[in-house]
């Protein structure tokens, strides 16, 4: 059937990139580190404000998105595919996978000894700075500019029936009829597929080591990089296997066992842990958050320049903005039948809720290892690295050999739902055509499913957390251009379907 022809002009491009960045990242390791390395730090210094910027400003076209006259239009069908739970489950953990588990536990500690605004080490203040930041940077802010996409790419499938589901899809209004297919079209579609594998590469190149690190210490052995090149094999052929039999059968019913797990697994923290300490933590925390929300958004730095925008904020808003057009496919093919309003609000509230949850239980029973002297993760952090001291933390719990059982299957399981979501879209992107309700090829998606474990593979092999930091700033660079592109196009698209929709009454 054409729908499930590959656009091979993309398709091949898009290995070739791909292949001739991590040859050389393989072949000239030694160069290749420090390289991406400066070249990370030059963009974030430089043009670090621009993300910040952008950030604001998706913000502020959301809010006139939703609250606007063109809120109630419905994205596609009379009713939506899934029900509620399957499908907040699905774009949550297409959203965030398992990099939150990763995060959630130890990111404190990263600003506990360095904390911003000049407070002092250690300090009261470094611990409320310390324990904000990590759920702003996975906030409202993050699932802003996941929503930007799916509503520029949804409004032109569903409703101005555009027969591509890619990045260049929203685009229509500006690049003109065929436009998708034109070079402009195949170069956006190309830069979100390789800022896609970045993003990927980033959370893989997380997690894998996190996983093998828990199985290590569950085995009575130490952690590897052949166990984590196991573990990584492991994680492709789990979401492989799920892309391959497709959204309800596989992604869908993956999501939900992930969202029933996690949740379990939380509650299992908050009421074998220290309860009342995460309770009031978690509450001063959400309302030191909300109280310097504009403060953290706004922050350059210019005076001390200390780096931390640089080394943080800019990192997550490169990372989700490098996610965004890939995630946005996603969440708009698994979104028809729901209006605009719908659409922006529920990924924004149960994207923000759910990523504030693992912070506050999670990350706040690490916290209080450390000021308890139970035990010193940022001690953990500095003798070995933040894997081995996520599966650390884990393993003080009670029952501590079973929990640390349940987080790494909860974390093999995110992997898997949130890379079968990555290999979906990047599939689509490479399909000539795709029609409302069809999906593309199957082995079209498990070719994907294997590709994106290249790049994470070379990211931890040639020099760890800092290249893959390094990947997905570097690789996120053009989205800037193309998501205010986006932003453009919409505005226009819905505008001219109105005044079109008004004529004939005032013929």
């Amino acid at each position: 059937m054409e729908e499930h022809k590959i656009d091979r002009v993309l398709f091949l491009l898009a290995v070739i990139i791909i292949l001739s960045v991590c040859v050389p990242l393989i072949l000239m390791a030694y160069r290749a580190g420090p390289l991406v390395s400066d070249l990370y730090n030059w963009i974030a210094a430089n043009l670090g404000v621009f993300y910040q910027l952008f950030g604001l400003g998706t913000m502020g076209f959301l809010t006139w998105l939703v609250f606007g006259p063109y809120a109630h239009i419905r994205l596609g069908g009379d009713k939506p595919d899934f029900t509620t739970f399957s499908w907040v489950g699905m774009l949550f953990c297409a959203g965030t996978g398992a990099s939150l588990l990763v995060w959630s536990g130890v990111e404190w500690a990263f600003y506990y000894d360095n904390p911003p605004y000049g407070a002092i080490p250690r300090s009261t203040e470094a611990i409320e700075w310390a324990s904000a930041y990590g759920p702003f940077h996975w906030g409202v802010t993050a699932w802003c500019l996941y929503a930007l996409p799916t509503i520029a790419i949804a409004y032109s499938f569903y409703v101005r029936k555009i027969p591509y589901l890619r990045t260049s899809t929203s685009l229509h209004e500006l690049l003109g009829p065929g436009g998708e297919n034109s070079p402009v079209g195949r170069m956006v579609d190309l830069c979100v597929m390789i800022a896609l594998v970045g993003g990927a590469g980033t959370s893989l190149g997380v997690i894998a080591p996190t996983i093998a690190a828990s199985v290590a210490r569950l085995i009575g052995t130490q952690t590897s990089f052949t166990l984590q090149m196991g573990v990584m094999v492991v994680c492709i052929s789990l979401f492989a296997g799920s892309v391959y039999r497709g959204l309800d059968k596989g992604i869908k019913r993956l999501s939900d066992l992930n969202v029933y797990l996690a949740l379990g697994f939380l509650a299992f923290i908050l009421i074998a842990g220290p309860t009342l300490f995460i309770l009031k933590t978690s509450t001063n925390t959400l309302g030191f958050m909300i109280d310097n929300f504009v403060r953290m958004m706004t922050w350059t730095d210019p005076v001390d320049d200390t780096g931390f925008v640089e080394a943080w904020s800019i990192f997550y808003w490169a990372w989700w903005i490098a996610f965004a057009p890939p995630i946005g496919i996603f969440v708009a093919r698994i979104s028809r039948g729901r209006t605009i309003r719908q659409v922006i609000l529920s990924m924004l509230t149960f994207g923000s809720i759910g990523c504030w949850i693992f912070y506050f239980i999670l990350g706040n029973y690490s916290l209080y290892l450390e000021l308890e002297n139970v035990m010193s993760v940022t001690g953990s952090l500095a003798e070995s690295d933040m894997y081995i001291t996520v599966a650390n933390v884990i393993s003080t719990l009670p029952l501590g050999w079973l929990a640390l059982a349940v987080f790494t299957l909860v974390s093999v399981i995110s992997v898997a739902t949130t890379y079968d979501s990555a290999s979906y879209t990047l599939a689509s992107t490479a399909t000539s055509k795709l029609h409302e309700g069809e999906n593309p090829a199957r082995w079209n998606r498990l070719f994907w499913a294997a590709i994106l474990g290249i790049l994470p593979i070379v990211m931890m092999a040639v020099g760890g957390l800092q290249i893959i930091r390094s990947g997905v700033l570097i690789a996120s660079l053009p989205l800037l251009i193309i998501g205010v592109a986006m932003a453009v196009s919409l505005a226009r698209s819905l505008r001219a379907d109105d005044a079109k929709a008004e004529l004939p009454d005032e013929v």
